[in-house]
Parts: structure tokens; sequence; C-alpha cells
């Protein structure tokens, strides 16, 4: 890791004053081929739109938002731990859109947010995490790298923001 990393759990509040920031991850993410549920055209004000409702999502408690800021204190990564689930499942949580701006890739901030976000989930009471992800992604090779396991593939599950079909792959982890 090159640079010095400041991770933060994000209030309803505070996605609302960061909320430029965040869309602009999440614009450069989906402009640049991930595949995070949107499709192109992809605009600032469809990923305002997405953080609004996010924000609203925390504020009902149903998730958690983590944010990574790099050295001169500006968002450059984020996830969610989505701890909302059925009566049945208390003991488990949803990883989603781990997401870091171009700029500030292979520097530590996805590892950084993950190791985070499974501390968090651990607070929670927590056991069992699990997501999803395109299949043959870098996405991917990073989940397995950091643990993961994968539990299967499942074809033409998506679409790529371009509108190619893509498989996914599950991945859980238990803390």
């Amino acid at each position: 890791m090159t640079t010095s990393l400041h991770l933060q759990n994000l209030s309803r509040e505070a996605i609302l004053t960061h909320v430029d920031a965040l869309s602009d991850i999440l614009e450069n993410c989906v402009n640049g081929g991930a595949s995070v549920s949107f499709m192109l055209p992809f605009s600032h004000e469809k990923a305002r739109a997405f953080w609004l409702s996010v924000a609203d999502s925390v504020g009902r408690q149903e998730r958690t938002v983590l944010a990574c800021a790099d050295e001169q204190g500006e968002l450059i990564g984020t996830v969610q731990l989505i701890t909302d689930q059925p009566e049945n499942q208390p003991h488990r949580a949803d990883v989603a859109k781990l997401l870091v701006h171009e700029k500030a890739r292979r520097k530590g901030a996805a590892m950084a947010l993950m190791e985070a976000l499974e501390g968090e989930a651990r607070k929670q009471g927590k056991s069992v995490l699990v997501l999803d992800t395109a299949t043959g992604s870098g996405a991917e090779v990073f989940y397995q790298r950091a643990g993961w396991q994968k539990a299967g593939e499942i074809p033409r599950y998506a679409l790529m923001p371009d509108g190619a079909l893509t498989a996914t792959s599950l991945f859980y982890k238990f803390l």
C-alpha cells in the first residue's frame, strides 16, 4: 500500500454530505464497465438517486456503508453490508457495491474496506457473509484472494453495463 487510507462508517447524514463524491465513485465504476446493477448510459443524476436511496436505507438501519478516504481526505471507495435479512437469517448479511475509483486502485483500498466490513459484521453478530460478482471479472479474483469461498456460478444471470449477458459467481465467507 502506497498511501495512508482512512476508513469511516457513514451515517445517513454523512452520505448526504458526501453524495457527490460517492456518486462520482459509482459513476466512474459503472462507466468503466463494473457490473454493479446499472446500465449504460449512466449519469451523475442516476448515481445521486441511488445514494439518496442508500442514505434512507442506512437511516432505517437496514445497511451499513463504509467509505475509504485517501491522505487528502477524498473519498476513493465504498462498500455496503446489508443486514436487513429475513427473520430466519439473523446471522447473515449481504455484501454489496464494493467500489473503488479507478485512480485509487491497486493501493489497498478494496482490501481495507473488506477487512473493515468483516469487522463491522462481527460487531453486529453476523457469522455468514454472501456476495455475488460477474464471473471472470477482476473482482472474482480479488474475493478469492481475500479468503472468500466460491459456491458456484449461475449462467446468464445479469447484464453487463454494455448489455452483454454475464454469469455471476456466488461467494460466501464464515466469520
